[in-house]
């Protein structure tokens, strides 16, 4: 199984003495853990030839698998939006990713399962990767969270010190003087990835060493904090992992992708544990991906396992992250709540993660928010093993490779799939799959054809039959957006939102390259070390009141909501 860090046994040995409290209210605690780039072959319970998952084969093993669930799209930030929202970007406005200079974020109009629960007495925390806007209001702090710890985009946006591998691989943050323009495009060398504790950044740059051991401790003391308030909590918490391998060292025996997949599987045994220890039955643990892997990263990239786009293949591309192809979008799933959820169960029926929303919304006792339509549905009664029907229609929305962002041009009907549109993403060798539009459409039936090798014969009678019923899906699903109420988000970007903690300093650096005060002791105070932003947080804090000198983020924190509550 692995042999835990010491820092966790200490941990959870601490933990074991002090979650001791029951369910609050009679409601249970929810953990939704979200891998980044995942691929559906990435989980041994999924695919025989991954060794590197003992803790989540076991908590498929004492719970539920889901074998047909999907991510609401092949992308970061419309994934994350959809799950957060119980709706698809073409409703919420999300369709593609939010840049490090975004204005915008997810339209404020639209509210979260966060501010849900919140309303319904939960505490609620996001740990990890956000990537929903952080400039101004569109942070989390103002989006239902009480608690923030992480990262506001993806690990690889943003130089640090110690880079974790990428393909090609990107410089650490220069010392001292200008930037250096990098041999790889894709590499950010002028802004150093910062890690923010609510509205500050307490480090730039992160060190990514330590990122799992730092994303524990916050899980940790935020669950114990919730437990001693008796209330009950939600926790929305977003790996780095496995987008790139965060830096590590690989065993021999293993690669670096291997080694990194290890280390994830580790972090969600030891949330789990931790679950288990304030009370076994007390919480749902929903484990789930973003979206398929990323292809164009090659040894660095995740198993497709079954889900092999043969037709994409063969016409050049990725099937995989930013395509609808399975291999984009059928993610990994697994739910695990003792006495609740069926243990050594696998369901086949057809879910998403925007079933995350109105699921943990009936399970909180609240209500959906009104005047808007979702595209998610509450599975209780799959969860709990009581049915296996999830939905007939589910709609993959374009994420990158082919066609509008966020436009809908590929759809289920039962086991069979429709595209309108199809094209391949970046591939390890470079190649692209060109974009082709499909009238009639391509259709796989996937019973038989997982592999997406070999569309039916638009002659066959099989495909004349289907046909009609999944042009009437099409129809009615475009006709229902159309008539809903929908937003767009804000796109534009601006420098001066750019996360930084220090403009005086090369890369945006907290504190000088040769300071080691940067660096957060464990064994002091993290209050102690906080930093001041100089541009987000000093628009806001003006707006709030608070002078240029201010740097109490949690007062700040607690005025802001209360001016929120007054306007």
């Amino acid at each position: 199984m692995g042999t835990p860090a010491p820092w966790s046994v200490l941990l959870l040995a601490v933990l074991v003495g002090l979650c001791t409290s029951p369910v609050a209210q009679g409601k249970p605690n929810f953990i939704v853990i979200l891998a980044d780039d995942l691929g559906w072959g990435d989980l041994g319970a999924n695919w025989a030839e991954t060794k590197e998952t003992p803790h989540l084969d076991e908590l498929a093993a004492e719970g539920t698998r889901f074998v047909d669930f999907h991510s609401a799209a092949s992308t970061c930030s419309p994934s994350r939006a959809s799950l957060l929202t119980g709706r698809l970007g073409v409703r919420n406005g999300v369709t593609h990713n939010f840049a490090i200079s975004s204005v915008g974020g997810l339209p404020l109009n639209e509210t979260t399962l966060a501010e849900v629960l919140r309303a319904a007495g939960y505490s609620t925390a996001a740990i990890g990767k956000w990537h929903l806007g952080h400039h101004g209001h569109h942070h989390p702090i103002f989006r239902g969270f009480d608690y923030y710890f992480g990262i506001p985009y993806s690990h690889d946006m943003g130089c640090t010190d110690t880079p974790g591998y990428n393909v090609p691989p990107c410089p650490p943050c220069p010392q001292h003087g200008a930037a250096t323009s990098p041999t790889n495009k894709d590499c950010y060398t002028d802004v150093a990835l910062p890690l923010f504790e609510n509205l500050t950044i307490i480090q730039q740059p992160v060190d990514l060493s330590s990122l799992v051991e730092q994303y524990m401790e916050a899980a940790a003391r935020f669950i114990q904090q919730a437990r001693d308030s008796s209330r009950p909590f939600f926790l929305y918490l977003a790996l780095a992992h496995m987008h790139v391998p965060l830096q590590i060292a690989p065993p021999p025996d293993r690669g670096i992708y291997g080694a990194a997949l290890r280390e994830m599987d580790a972090l969600v045994g030891h949330v789990k544990h931790l679950a288990d220890s304030c009370g076994k039955g007390s919480t749902l643990l929903w484990f789930t991906g973003d979206n398929g892997p990323w292809m164009q990263k090659c040894e660095l990239a995740g198993r497709l396992g079954p889900l092999l786009g043969a037709w994409q293949r063969a016409q050049g591309g990725s099937p995989a992250k930013q395509t609808t192809w399975e291999g984009g979008h059928r993610v990994p799933a697994l739910a695990y709540w003792p006495g609740h959820v069926p243990a050594k169960r696998s369901s086949h029926a057809m879910l998403s993660t925007l079933d995350v929303f109105p699921t943990l919304v009936a399970l909180a006792g609240a209500t959906l928010p009104p005047n808007r339509r979702f595209d998610g549905m509450d599975v209780s009664p799959v969860l709990f093993g009581l049915s296996d029907v999830g939905h007939k229609v589910l709609l993959h929305p374009n994420s990158g490779a082919a066609g509008k962002d966020g436009a809908v041009e590929a759809l289920r009907l039962a086991q069979y799939k429709a595209f309108y549109t199809t094209g391949g993403a970046k591939a390890c060798d470079g190649s692209i799959g060109p974009e082709e539009h499909h009238r009639p459409p391509l259709i796989f039936n996937l019973d038989r054809d997982i592999q997406e090798q070999e569309p039916l014969d638009v002659a066959s009678r099989e495909y004349q039959a289907v046909l009609p019923a999944i042009s009437r899906a099409y129809a009615q699903a475009l006709e229902d957006i159309a008539t809903d109420n929908t937003t767009v988000a804000d796109y534009s970007k601006d420098p001066a939102a750019v996360p930084c903690c220090s403009t005086q300093h090369v890369a945006c650096r907290c504190h000088a390259p040769t300071s080691h005060t940067a660096s957060l002791d464990q064994h002091t105070d993290r209050r102690a070390t906080r930093l001041c932003l100089e541009g987000t947080v000093m628009t806001l804090k003006r707006a709030a009141g608070f002078n240029h000198e201010n740097c109490a983020a949690d007062n700040f924190v607690m005025k802001m909501k209360q001016k929120q509550l007054t306007t």
